[in-house]
């Protein structure tokens, strides 16, 4: 089991109440726009990090990170991305990744707007953890984290922060 912190759009900043919401968890998944490589590589010493380049990250995030992540956690398919619904569906290249990849968890950012639902058309958990950073137009700043193993996502927490 894995205890998993889930955070998008820091915008170059990783505010202390973030950290310690996240303190406990064995790694991060952070859904892009992360502001730079410095701030990547400090959240990185912080708890490993599994992450993707966003909108107003720029090219040297984007040399360095990619645009999707595909990868196993504890026996779950994740796909991680930044910009990934608009208007309730899948964007550009995300419908056809979800269907060829299959994952079981589905997490992106760029909306600002905590949302967590099953899609039961696609079979998947849908996470986007809303805004956790300082500077954007969110007023609410929120992060989630959760327990994940072989067969459950389970203990889901949602913190959130008023600007």
């Amino acid at each position: 089991m894995k205890r998993i912190g889930i955070i998008s759009d820091t915008h170059a900043t990783f505010p202390d109440d973030v950290r310690n919401f996240l303190a406990d968890v064995d790694e991060i998944w952070h859904a892009g726009d992360i502001g730079s490589v410095e701030l990547a590589a400090e959240i990185a010493a912080f708890k490993p990090l599994r992450t993707v380049y966003g909108n107003i990250d720029d090219y040297s995030m984007r040399y360095t990170y990619p645009e999707f992540q595909c990868f196993e956690c504890e026996g779950r398919r994740v796909l991680l991305t930044h910009i990934g619904m608009q208007g309730g569906r899948y964007v550009g290249r995300v419908a056809e990744k979800i269907r060829n990849l299959k994952p079981d968890i589905f997490v992106c950012g760029h909306s600002h707007i905590l949302k967590i639902f099953y899609d039961q058309k696609s079979d998947l958990l849908n996470i986007n953890p809303g805004a956790c950073g300082l500077y954007g137009f969110h007023r609410i700043r929120s992060a989630v984290r959760f327990e994940i193993d072989g067969t459950d996502v389970r203990n889901l927490e949602v913190a959130e922060w008023r600007r």
